[in-house]
């Protein structure tokens, strides 16, 4: 292709009649003018001056512009941009041609098109180029971001003819690769997609997750959930085998169904503190393609603990006696009660009691605080003490555990400082409750079944027969509904509101801590004929769920604790940090910095802002975790000089893993947006003929908008100044 150069004008029929009439009409009037002055030399020139500036205005109308089109000075480029992520290892294409039915890996099977033999039919008119691609991250093969390997294609190379994109299109990082497509298209650039890979999952057997916490405690049973998910085509019966580390092989039978998942759960208690390693792994089944997802780690701390729990009650009911008994039984709570004793002049008293509602300093060392029947009132709580208990939960990651009563006390806190928290709608009219004579049952929802907050036998099915045999209640407080974002865990059998049935357990997070309501005042009958087995762990677990968070990381000044306790990469962590000053009352203004030290020993620095609201003393961020494995957290204050660590489990599940279907869906997207084609890793060859079809590239054209250029403009206002100039020698004379 020559390169070529000319006038254009962008103008419009209209336009190009109405300037002709212009300069017709403004010729014919400079004519006549010139013909009066009797043809004199000066005014000739002048009507003459006057009919170019009518001209050049006219030309300017019609848009002139200078074009200079230019062949591309270099031949076009082909990239073949290949996947080379972990996925890529799977082993699930048939090669059909070579009469083996063992399949090989997707690399393996795009080997023939990395070679250059194969693209020399194009070879002669365009530069191939092969660049591999996987993601931007650390390490780069744990991920297939196809966003960044097409844009870096195209920010690499300007004369660009088109793409072969090979992969099996599993995108898992970076942005929607929808974008560099775009761009692809807007500059003309048509992208090739091979797709290679099966599109149907392998047989596999795989471990999905394992839900341990990040702590334990010495003697006490630690249930662990985990799931197994399973492509086979029958059922199997996997026994699960949980090792620890310098300890004890568990094992638990799950039943997997085929194509689908089990959820099961797993009992250990530690015997001695420390830190371990809890291994589970799932046996390798004979038709699996796939052993690598057959195992999770995970580190945990054994401690030992002393819950602080602060139990404040109206008058002794049954409720509140067994309730104390339980918690004062238990080995790792240590219990503190405040007995108001409305209308007598003075509080309970005796072992473990006080005299008073702590003050703000006092109350922040519990980690649970159980409310009965006690509502804002003379010789109850005042406004004062209702605030500190919503800044204890809110700011102090502490737990607040609602067990109303029959002298319907607690309705007078749905207008006060904990109207908040409560995680029900009380109804007004029936402060009171409800009783009734025949016994009423729990049922747990869907959502409590999961819980381990309601696991009081180890298997879904014996839990869910325990719940249904428990003795029955002859009250519930008078409750509507369950407030937005609450959790109901179990609701009564048969008794219902305009709402639905009425919740009885209902659990929500308020800041950084927790809440429960418990809506009857008969858990002490759990009892009858088992002792104290379900009653004793039903009250252990609330205890520890609602002070799991507080228990993270705590120094003597300093509290350090994050959500979610056991995230996966690139789950967005919030960190929060409880931080005192040396009179031990919250620090309201400071500088509070985590140290995040990843597994690779990459070290992020993460400074807290200050809380919102009535959240003093703490310190909230966040960060993102890109690595599996465990995250080391140092927090320090710079006004307090307190520090204290803390240990994130970020889950080991890898973006890019082994067996996952190919994603040609993805692949077909991208080529019809860049007007291109996809093809099966067989028919590759087939791209060929495209590429050879592909119209030349377009020239490269140089624009100048001469009449919108500056030299245009003063070259009109210099023969207008002449023009005027003239006029005024001429009419001198």
């Amino acid at each position: 292709m020559q390169d070529q150069q000319g006038f254009e004008f962008y103008t419009s029929g209209p336009v190009m009649a109405l300037g002709l009439v212009i300069v017709a009409a403004a010729g014919a009037l400079c004519w006549l003018a010139w013909r009066r002055s009797g043809y004199r030399r000066g005014v000739g020139a002048l009507e003459l001056l006057r009919l170019v500036l009518v001209c050049l205005v006219v030309l300017t109308l019609n848009q002139p512009e200078w074009l200079q089109m230019q062949a591309p000075d270099q031949r076009a480029t082909l990239a073949v941009l290949w996947d080379q992520s972990n996925s890529m290892d799977t082993r699930d294409v048939i090669n059909g041609r070579g009469g083996s039915p063992k399949p090989i890996s997707r690399a393996e099977t795009i080997q023939p098109l990395l070679s250059e033999a194969i693209w020399q039919p194009v070879a002669e008119e365009l530069d191939v180029v092969f660049e591999p691609f996987s993601s931007q991250l650390d390490p780069a093969d744990d991920a297939t971001d196809l966003n960044a390997g097409l844009s870096h294609v195209l920010d690499s190379h300007s004369n660009l003819r088109g793409v072969v994109l090979i992969s099996d299109g599993d995108w898992n990082a970076g942005r929607s690769p929808v974008e560099a497509a775009t761009r692809a298209r807007m500059r003309g650039v048509p992208v090739f997609t091979v797709g290679v890979g099966s599109e149907a999952p392998l047989p596999d057997l795989e471990l999905v997750s394992v839900h341990a916490p990040t702590f334990a405690v010495v003697q006490k049973p630690l249930r662990i959930p985990f799931v197994v998910r399973s492509t086979l085509g029958q059922s199997r019966d996997v026994t699960v085998d949980l090792r620890v580390s310098d300890g004890p092989t568990i094992t638990e039978t799950a039943r997997v169904p085929a194509m689908g998942e089990a959820q099961q759960t797993l009992v250990w208690t530690p015997t001695t503190t420390g830190d371990v390693t809890l291994t589970l792994r799932v046996p390798t089944d004979p038709q699996e393609s796939v052993e690598e997802n057959n195992v999770i780690s995970a580190s945990i701390s054994v401690r030992q603990e002393q819950l602080q729990v602060l139990v404040i009650e109206s008058s002794p009911r049954w409720e509140y006696r067994y309730l104390r008994n339980a918690l004062e039984r238990d080995p790792g709570v240590e219990v503190t009660c405040l007995l108001f004793h409305p209308g007598l002049p003075k509080v309970g008293g005796g072992r473990g009691y006080i005299k008073r509602f702590p003050a703000p300093n006092e109350l922040s060392r519990y980690d649970v605080v159980f409310l009965g029947d006690v509502g804002m009132a003379p010789g109850q709580l005042t406004v004062p003490q209702a605030r500190d208990l919503r800044q204890l939960v809110s700011a102090q990651a502490s737990g607040l555990v609602f067990i109303p009563g029959r002298a319907g006390r607690q309705s007078s806190l749905a207008s006060g400082p904990l109207a908040d928290l409560l995680p029900v709608v009380l109804d007004q009219g029936r402060i009171r409750g409800v009783g009734s004579g025949a016994p009423g049952h729990f049922a747990l929802t869907e959502t409590g079944r999961r819980s381990l907050l309601t696991r009081l036998e180890d298997t879904d099915q014996a839990n869910a027969d325990v719940w249904r045999r428990l003795p029955g209640f002859h009250w519930h407080a008078g409750v509507q509904r369950a407030k937005a974002g609450a959790e109901t865990l179990a609701v009564h059998e048969q008794e219902t509101t305009s709402h639905g049935r009425t919740p009885l357990i209902v659990t929500k997070t308020y800041g950084a801590g927790k809440t429960l309501f418990m809506g009857t005042d008969s858990a002490w009958r759990w009892r009858e004929g088992v002792e104290d087995r379900y009653h004793y762990r039903f009250w252990g677990q609330v205890a520890r769920w609602m002070a799991y968070r507080r228990q993270i990381a705590e120094g003597e000044s300093m509290r350090l604790f994050y959500s979610p306790d056991r995230p996966q990469v690139d789950d967005v962590v919030t960190l929060n940090a409880n931080v005192m000053d040396s009179f031990g009352d919250p620090l309201d203004e400071g500088s509070v910095t985590v140290q995040a030290i990843s597994p690779s020993g990459k070290t992020q620095t993460i400074r807290l802002q200050p809380g919102e609201g009535d959240a003093w003393g703490l310190f909230v961020g966040s960060f993102i975790p890109e690595q599996p494995g465990n995250y080391g957290l140092v927090a320090s204050s710079a006004e307090t000089g307190a520090t204290v660590q803390a240990d994130v489990s970020v889950q080991g599940v890898h973006r890019e893993r082994k067996g996952q279907v190919a994603r040609f869906d993805v692949l077909d997207e991208i080529a019809k947006i860049t007007l291109g084609r996809l093809a099966p890793v067989s028919d590759a060859r087939d791209i060929l003929g495209y590429l050879a079809a592909l119209p030349e590239p377009e020239p490269t054209v140089h624009r100048v908008r001469i009449w919108a250029h500056p030299l245009w403009a003063a070259a009109l206002i210099l023969l207008l100044g002449v023009f005027w100039t003239a006029r005024k020698m001429i009419g001198a004379v």
